[in-house]
């Protein structure tokens, strides 16, 4: 079978993370979201994959190239303007037609079993099949209502939980066949969710629902991206740690340095080529990225720290996510739920408050002084 990733969106809503890559390559211990995509669909036979691209396309495709390094076939769709879910797919209608393909977002964590996927789509005899996971608070998805039969009778969009008839969230994962393709118009914007799914239920289409128990994580906040690390960490969705384990609960990347008098509780993931100097003390969850200092006597509780960056002595981050090339001056404190974007520069004793996030190539100087741009571009 084929298989298409979706990987045109914007990420608005990790921004500042997401102002020079897109959501498929934000790092989930260590490696993009969308290398984890690729793994999987290769683990499940997948070896020819389309990707639509439109934001930020040439770090998808330097990293990943043709994908002979995850033994699949990568071929890339540029879409200058986009074309919406389904417009995307339609574009690449010469390619998936033919034989039953797969659609998979790209900027989501999950190790779904799709071999049983596209089982439960065959047995059915379906023209087309949604992925659907349970969720506790339905506010924050699209949710799917199906009958006994696991048929697809109709969608809320983001029902308050009150008003919610279903629980059932759209993961953004189809099996689909050939037909589907010759539904959606040509060389115009077309969503699934709000144009094809509800022409689905009116024309009858053999459509259904399949509710799974694996790992769902749409990477949608802040909040869902670090528990998208934690619980890679903790093992409760199977993806591939970079780096050696050690105990349970450690990895260590290619010729890292950890001093003497380190303290390390895990689970911790530390990436290649970074020195962690004497009296640091790292309590996980926690990933640091590839290439980082983080200097004697700094504390780092929980939280991430992208590569390329250094984090100052006595520096105390907690609960945090620090983009690329930041840096993190001696004694200064970012306090929980902070996001620090790329090469932004936090001055020596700075206090960087619950919640705040820095713009990329920012400067606070420990006065709370701030220099850079305050409004991001799109």
């Amino acid at each position: 079978m084929k298989a298409m990733i979706l990987a045109a969106g914007l990420g608005t809503r990790l921004r500042p993370l997401t102002e020079e890559i897109s959501k498929p390559m934000v790092p989930i211990v260590n490696r993009p979201v969308m290398e984890h995509i690729v793994e999987l669909l290769a683990r499940h036979g997948f070896r020819e994959i389309y990707v639509n691209l439109h934001y930020h396309p040439q770090v998808i495709t330097d990293y990943f190239g043709d994908g002979g390094k995850w033994g699949v076939s990568i071929t890339y769709s540029h879409e200058p303007e986009l074309l919406g879910t389904a417009g995307g797919v339609k574009k690449l209608g010469p390619e998936l037609g033919g034989d039953t393909f797969l659609v998979i977002s790209g900027d989501a964590l999950t190790d779904l079993d799709l071999t049983s996927l596209v089982a439960f789509h065959r047995e059915k005899g379906a023209t087309a099949t949604l992925v659907v996971t349970p969720v506790e608070d339905p506010s924050k998805y699209g949710v799917v209502l199906l009958d006994e039969e696991a048929r697809v009778v109709g969608f809320q969009e983001k029902p308050a939980p009150e008003e919610a008839r279903s629980r059932l969230a759209n993961s953004g994962i189809y099996v689909f066949e050939p037909a589907v393709l010759d539904m959606i118009p040509e060389g115009e914007f077309y969503d699934f969710g709000s144009q094809l799914f509800p022409r689905f239920l009116e024309e009858g289409i053999a459509f259904y629902g399949y509710r799974h128990s694996d790992y769902w994580n749409d990477v949608g906040s802040f909040e869902e991206y670090k528990a998208g690390n934690f619980d890679a960490l903790t093992g409760k969705v199977k993806v591939r740690i970079p780096g050696v384990r050690i105990g349970e609960d450690v990895w260590i990347g290619e010729d890292t340095v950890i001093e003497d008098g380190v303290v390390m509780v895990g689970p911790i993931c530390i990436g290649a080529h970074c020195v962690v100097k004497k009296g640091a003390r790292l309590f996980g969850p926690l990933v640091i990225g590839d290439r980082t200092v983080i200097d004697e006597g700094a504390i780092l509780y929980r939280g991430i720290k992208w590569g390329n960056g250094y984090v100052g002595k006595e520096a105390h981050l907690m609960d945090t996510i620090v983009g690329w090339e930041a840096e993190i001056g001696d004694r200064a404190a970012l306090l929980a739920d902070t996001v620090i974007g790329h090469r932004a520069v936090i001055g020596e004793g700075s206090i960087i408050h619950p919640g705040v996030s820095i713009v990329p190539g920012a400067f606070v100087d420990k006065d709370l002084h701030f220099r850079g741009d305050p409004s991001p571009e799109d």
